[in-house]
């Protein structure tokens, strides 16, 4: 009787997802080459997206191709599905999936049977019921979003550029992100840098024309750095005349009118929501368990508590933080420790089908970088605050130095080195979104309306 492979389950191609499945190829090398192993990678894209790289992206520094690592050339050895896991029953060792093939066939969904599972779903953006938001806001989270956004800004330009109407214009140039953590930061910041640039090809548009808006519910941004380098760049962005407004709220974006909570009203055909992230919602479709926030329940070892053959980490996982000295405390989700909590992730789960004792994840938090623009960054590593150019090089070595593949190290080096000696590319390319438009206008059809109505 032929013995049926260990099928480890991986949900999610993200951070945790992918370095865990990559991880696992090597420490399971030889069992994966007899066929007594099998990982099943399921990811509703067929790649992992660096989010570090998101806000470079948006202003062009790096092509989008760059910013993504290919999960069928990175994991050669692991079956990649396609799909949403819809739910999980873990009683039964089962996940219900749908892929293009099922919504195709009109099957709707398929069944897949596990003996290990590793959940790395991510996170969502945590939004809330403001007026509004889901017709004219758009997020930060994917690098769809962020190429959308590159060329919706200069397409806003191309419209005050040519409008007589100066509501319209003053609309146009009027760009409010809501949510003072690193992706609204930096994507405000490498935005405002890219379109100060971009002014300089338009006759009747200047810098001091476009009005940037910070809105940020908390009294600080950037918590990450601590609350002197927050301080700091507060400072730096209204110098650049951004105007930060802090222990504000964004009441509502009807009608593309950002009405704040201190009675501001800001005609404006922008409104970016980076303002935190939930739990997937996969996790409410599970019979694992969940601590108060909706996410679930690790131990030290990365493993679910009290459920066997169940493994997590990163965004949805509540892992305790040994290092911190008090009880309760968990480890923040961010991809530092999602990268590090994956490498262990991987280890335990080898030691765990040979029978071998399991190790505990220990990583104290060494800091934080962040860019504002080029050549403009915070930085408090191990300690140490940096601000300036020092700031934004480090910021750019350890990304680079934490980018996965050589091959892909080497080509945002390259993009970094030519962007330094020739202009910036400032064009929009907006016609990528719905590509038949032009064809459906030929052939007679409707072209497809932007759902967001942004140009």
């Amino acid at each position: 009787m032929v013995k049926e492979p260990v099928r480890i389950l991986i949900v999610g191609g993200g951070y945790v997802g992918m370095y865990t499945a990559l991880g696992l190829q090597r420490r399971l090398k030889t069992e994966l080459e007899r066929g007594r192993t099998e990982i099943v990678v399921v990811s509703p894209d067929p790649y992992m997206t660096y989010q570090p790289f998101l806000p470079e992206a948006a202003a062009g520094s790096i092509s989008p191709r760059h910013v993504v690592v290919p999960l069928r050339r990175v994991l050669d050895r692991c079956k990649i599905v396609v799909g949403e896991v819809r739910s999980i029953d873990h009683a039964k060792r089962t996940a219900t999936v749908t892929t293009l093939a099922t919504e195709e066939e009109g099957t709707g969904e398929d069944q897949i049977s596990y003996d290990e599972i590793v959940l790395a779903p991510g996170s969502v953006s945590r939004t809330l019921p403001i007026p509004g938001l889901a017709d004219h806001a758009i997020g930060f989270k994917t690098v769809e979003e962020a190429i959308g956004l590159r060329n919706h800004v200069i397409e806003q330009m191309d419209i005050a550029s040519s409008t007589r109407d100066p509501a319209l214009r003053d609309a146009a140039l009027t760009f409010v992100f809501v949510g003072g953590g690193y992706a609204g930061v930096e994507a405000l910041g490498e935005l405002e840098d890219m379109a100060r640039y971009a002014t300089r090809y338009y006759h009747n548009v200047k810098p001091e024309d476009m009005r940037w808006i910070l809105v940020e519910a908390s009294n600080r941004i950037l918590p990450e750095v601590g609350e002197e380098m927050g301080r700091y760049t507060v400072t730096q962005l209204r110098r650049r005349n951004i105007d930060v407004r802090l222990e504000t709220r964004l009441d509502t974006c009807a009608d593309r009118v950002a009405v704040l909570s201190d009675g501001a009203r800001f005609p404006t055909r922008t409104v970016v929501w980076t303002a935190g992230v939930k739990p997937h919602p996969l996790l409410a479709a599970t019979d694992l368990p969940l601590n108060e926030r909706g996410r679930l329940k690790c131990t030290a070892q990365l493993t679910l508590d009290g459920v066997p053959h169940a493994w997590a980490a990163g965004d949805a996982a509540a892992v305790p933080d040994v290092t911190a000295g008090e009880p309760g405390k968990e480890t923040a989700p961010n991809a530092q420790h999602a990268v590090r909590q994956a490498t262990l992730l991987a280890d335990n789960i080898a030691h765990s089908l040979r029978g071998e004792e399991l190790e505990t994840y220990s990583h104290k938090y060494v800091g934080s970088v962040a860019s504002l623009g080029l050549h403009k960054g915070v930085a408090y590593v191990y300690g140490r605050k940096l601000r300036g150019y020092p700031a934004w090089f480090m910021h750019r070595v350890y990304h680079l130095s934490r980018v996965p593949t050589f091959n892909r190290k080497a080509k945002v080096l390259a993009e970094w080195t030519l962007s330094g000696l020739f202009k910036r590319e400032i064009v929009s390319l907006g016609s990528f979104e719905h590509p038949r438009a032009e064809f459906e206008r030929a052939a007679g059809g409707k072209p497809p309306q932007d759902p967001k109505g942004s140009s």
